[in-house]
Order: C-alpha cells, then structure tokens, then sequence
C-alpha cells in the first residue's frame, strides 16, 4: 500500500511539473537552457576540441573553421575555454547560494521561532551586514580568507546569509502561530522537532524562490571577482576570467567579449527567469503577468 501511495505521489508531481511548464513557456525555456548548459559542461572534456590550456602560435585569431570562437591573447581556443569554464562557473553559483543557506537558513529559523533577545541580536547583525555594499564586503572577506575561486564563493555566501536569514525568520514568525504548530507543542514535541517537522516544509518556499535568484546573483558576482583578479586563477578558465582577459584586447580584439560575456548574460537571465516563474507558481496571489 505504501509503494502504491508512494508511486502516485511521484506521478501528481511528475504531472504538476509537465502542467507548469507547459502553461509557462518562459519556465520551459529556462529550464530547458539550464539543463542543456549543465550537460555542455559535464561533457566539456568530451565535446570541446582542443585543451582549455593548449597554446598555439594564432594569437587573437578570428572565428574561422579551426577555431569555431576564435583563439585568445595566449593562442587558446575560446570555444574549448568557454566549455571548460562553464563547470567552474557553475560551481562557484552552486557553492555561493549553499555557503549561504548553510549559514542563513538555521540562523533565521531559530531567531523566528525563538525570538526575544535571541531575534535581536540576530537582527542586530543582520543590519549591520546588510548596510555595506555586497560587493565591498565579498572583497573584504576574500582578502581575509585568501584569494581563490572558493575562497571567492565562500565569501560571497556569507554575503547573502543575511538576506537569507532575514527571509526565512519572517516566514518563520508567520508558520509558528498556526494552529498546527501549537497543536504540535501539546502534544509534547520537541523544539527541534517542530522547526524541522513543521515548521520549516511550510515556510521554506519563498527560499526556495530567493535561491534561484540568487545564482543569477552568484554568478555575476563570480564574474566580478574574477574580473578583479579574486576568483579563479590561471590557467583555469572561468567565464570571468575570460571577460577580464578579452577586456584588455577590446579595442582591436572585441569579438573576444562575446562568447564569455553572452554566456554569463544569458545565463543569469536564465536563472531570474526560472526564479519569477517559481514565484508565481508557489504564490497564487501574484498575478503571473507581474
């Protein structure tokens, strides 16, 4: 009985998923991108032609036949580098938005649910955060900690933890009034077990939706440390690195530009996209024209 109950369980889900993104064109496109873009880049190794470190005597070359995107300031070829950097790009998002859920989710959940001083000072240094500049503060901690893409990612996920934080103690203050949770007190649950049990299924979605924006988030912010010389190293590829490098060759190189700086901008459009569609699907009173 319980497979059978598992089995459509898994079906009703697998039918909303195919009802969503059959009403919401702007979702499948994302999604489909997203996908197609984390396919490219486990099969870099595979599809990309030449080594993303490979150096050749065509310097700055032009797209040409051999060189689909042309060659770099060093003689690589920007198609292999593109693909390549991909993985690293990706994971820098990735590793951003779970540094800072890690540090965010627990700490505005406990401040919600517990409140009193415990909500005060959590709210004292959430402010306190949030009044720099995101950027200047990723700086200061990628300084503190060391320069490196992890680093970098580790940095900027302490940077969003408090937007985080702030995020889900709302919805935290709001779940812990419901009937269900007093219900839940009475019966003798523990703290523990009424955040983890009740409270948290019923006030994670809005992160959910904040999660997906903010990987549109991470990535730029991985391109502008990487700009700055704070993210990958070389002779890794990173598509910030590569902006940053085709930067100083504008003037008599710009097509170097193109392929890094499209790919970041599509990408996060891709990610904001699939985010306000995840909006409107979990929240019935917006309008999904907003």
């Amino acid at each position: 009985m319980s497979a059978t109950v598992q089995q459509a369980s898994r079906r009703k889900r697998r039918s909303r998923l195919r009802t969503w993104l059959a009403g919401d064109r702007r979702a499948a496109i994302s999604l489909s991108f997203l996908l197609l873009l984390g396919s490219l880049s486990l099969l870099a190794g595979v599809i990309a032609p030449y080594s993303p470190v490979a150096q050749s005597m065509d310097i700055l070359a032009p797209p040409s036949a051999a060189h689909w995107l042309g060659t770099d300031d060093l003689g690589r070829d920007v198609f292999s580098r593109l693909l390549h950097g991909g993985p690293m790009t990706l994971y820098a998002s990735f590793l951003a938005v779970s540094v800072g859920l890690a540090i965010g989710l627990p700490i505005g959940v406990l401040a919600g649910y517990l409140g009193g001083w415990v909500d005060t000072g959590v709210g004292r240094i959430i402010d306190t955060m949030l009044s720099f500049p995101s950027i200047v503060l990723a700086i200061a901690v990628t300084g503190a900690l060391g320069i490196g893409l992890t680093n970098s990612m580790i940095a900027v996920g302490i940077v969003f933890s408090p937007g985080i934080a702030r995020l889900i103690r709302v919805q935290t203050m709001i779940v812990k009034g419901d009937l269900f949770v007093d219900a839940a007190r009475t019966f003798g649950s523990s703290t523990w077990r009424v955040i983890f049990r009740h409270i948290l299924p019923n006030a994670i979605q809005p992160v959910i939706v904040q999660v997906t924006l903010l990987l549109a988030t991470a990535l730029l912010a991985e391109a502008s440390l990487s700009f700055l010389g704070l993210g990958v190293q070389p002779p890794q590829p990173s598509w910030g690195q590569m902006l940053a490098r085709a930067y100083t060759y504008m003037e008599i190189a710009p097509e170097q530009m193109y392929a890094p700086g499209l790919a970041i901008l599509f990408t996060a459009l891709a990610f904001n996209a699939l985010g306000e569609s995840l909006r409107a699907l979990l929240d019935p009173t917006r309008s999904r024209n907003d």
